[in-house]
């Protein structure tokens, strides 16, 4: 992963790694009004085999989209898809809207891919199955719901898509050996698609470090975002109220600040229109 980051405090280098809600929660979540919205967040906080890079941008990312969920008037509920105990799949059914977070590669066998994956890292297939239900769940009472990076890849999967496990040809979606893994990516979106009216514009500049992406787009999803190469980088789900899939990270603090805010925004405003 992106080599020049800096770990939060509580990461050491060359220690196990034990990510918990208080090292990503941000204060203001318990002082949100009574009356707020409430958003199910699902994110592994510890991906298997996890280096210290790896935790500082899952430490990072997170914090980073947990305080734009409440400074956009939602409160958070946090389920940790890297728990021992993931019994607990129906609390997102009693949140307004459902978030999903980056992390680490699909089980390819879930999709039908049985060779060995190039790159492949941090795969559970429990945390798969946790996610895949929520979706399903989330899909099947119409609640808004935005899914990021390996969140838009499990929508495109719980739905019978599938992935391309590896891009071979990886220069526009993440740094090569010795380069920060994350990078500036040009993304083309679809006239007519949610991101396109939430972004204002044709093109955008999304951070991106992904070496899977969705190839055969399940039934009743939509293309709304390509890269130059023609790689699926999102995909809206028409038939539902509000679902979005984004395979960059928009909550990655070295990019635009004002597309963040945006989808962010957007995203809750759905949440709030749901819940009346």
């Amino acid at each position: 992963m992106d080599a020049h980051i800096g770990l939060p405090a509580g990461i050491m280098v060359g220690m196990a790694h034990n990510i918990t809600p208080a090292d990503v929660l941000p204060a203001t979540n318990d002082s949100m009004p009574a009356e707020a919205p409430t958003v199910a967040v699902v994110v592994s906080l510890n991906i298997p085999e996890m280096t210290d890079e790896v935790a500082g941008l899952v430490v990072r990312f997170t914090r980073v989209a947990l305080k734009e969920i409440n400074d956009v008037g939602a409160r958070i509920v946090l389920m940790d898809s890297s728990r021992d105990d993931l019994s607990d799949a129906d609390i997102a059914d009693r949140c307004d809207g459902v978030l999903f977070l980056g992390g680490g590669d699909v089980d390819a066998t879930i999709y039908g891919h049985t060779e060995p994956v190039n790159h492949e890292y941090g795969v559970s297939r429990e945390a798969d199955d946790y996610c895949i239900d929520i979706i399903k769940s989330t899909i099947d009472r119409d609640a808004p719901m935005l899914c990021i990076c390996r969140g838009s890849q499990l929508l495109n999967v719980a739905l019978g898509g599938d992935l391309i496990p590896d891009i071979e040809e990886y220069a526009l979606h993440r740094g090569g050996a010795g380069d920060p893994m994350f990078k500036d990516e040009n993304v083309t979106l679809e006239p007519g698609s949610k991101i396109r009216e939430i972004l204002g514009r044709d093109t955008v500049a999304v951070r991106s470090g992904h070496h899977q992406a969705v190839r055969r787009v399940a039934e009743g999803l939509v293309v709304s975002a390509r890269a130059d190469d023609g790689v699926v980088e999102g995909t809206e789900l028409p038939s539902a109220r509000w679902v979005v899939g984004v395979q960059w990270h928009p909550e990655d603090d070295d990019g635009s600040a004002s597309d963040r805010r945006k989808l962010f925004q957007s995203f809750v405003d759905e949440v709030k229109l749901a819940r009346v």
